[in-house]
């Protein structure tokens, strides 16, 4: 979570991931504020030096942080399905859990079935930004909620697709789909070959409208733009106004 930074997270079929789901984000949010409150304090000392924005700023602490990203509040939200119908399961315990870490605030759950849930999903919540799918449903979550995936590198993760007839049915319908539907979305598939079972990943990158983030020039070095330094400028003046006066930088 901290290298996707996702808005909005679906989670079909609850249990033993749900806790670390939202404890990730958890985490992120913190980690998005201070980094925030960082980024703000030195471009305000650098600005008020008389430099432009150039490499000192750029590698100073948080070093390398687009201030873009950092023109939004960060408020993940955490979705997840499942119709609590599978006795041995983990999910019954999930809520308990997930009270005893003081994450229960930060999921909201869907009891129903992935094919009952589409209208019961809270009005706010798209497009989604990352769907981690571990229940048979694979190809039912293809057909009807891939279009809901964010189209700018929306990720889906499912669960379990590499080693039985069905998973490598579903892995050629993927395929096919994917020839038909040029730029539509990147495929990796991530085995464990030690383990019998339940022993893959397979990942979608959704790419419809997916932006071109080219920073840097040859050699990867950052282009100091005018775009840059009015997000750099708009950053620190949305900090001040939310929290008081930006700390000096160091």
């Amino acid at each position: 979570m901290q290298l996707l930074r996702p808005e909005r997270v679906l989670e079909v079929g609850m249990g033993y991931t749900t806790p670390f789901l939202a404890g990730a984000l958890a985490e992120a949010e913190e980690t998005v504020a201070a980094e925030s409150l960082a980024l703000a304090a030195k471009t305000r000392g650098h600005l008020d030096g008389g430099e432009q924005l150039n490499d000192d700023w750029l590698l100073a602490n948080p070093p390398l942080v687009s201030p873009a990203l950092h023109l939004e509040p960060y408020r993940p939200q955490l979705v997840a399905i499942d119709n609590l119908s599978i006795a041995d399961s983990s999910a019954g315990r999930v809520h308990e859990v997930l009270t005893e870490l003081g994450l229960d605030d930060r999921v909201t759950v869907v009891n129903a079935d992935l094919r009952d849930s589409l209208d019961r999903l809270p009005e706010d919540f798209a497009p989604i930004d990352f769907a981690w799918v571990d229940a048979w449903e694979c190809l039912y979550f293809f057909d009807h909620f891939w279009e809901l995936i964010n189209p700018d590198g929306g990720l889906v993760v499912m669960h379990y697709l590499m080693t039985y007839p069905e998973g490598d049915a579903l892995l050629r319908y993927i395929e096919q789909f994917q020839r038909a539907h040029p730029g539509e979305l990147e495929v990796v598939n991530l085995l464990e070959s030690q383990k019998l079972m339940q022993n893959s990943i397979t990942v979608l990158r959704r790419t419809t409208a997916a932006k071109n983030r080219r920073y840097a020039g040859r050699g990867g070095k950052v282009k100091y733009t005018e775009e840059l330094l009015s997000d750099a400028k708009r950053h620190v003046e949305l900090v001040a106004r939310a929290g008081g006066p930006v700390p000096a930088h160091g």
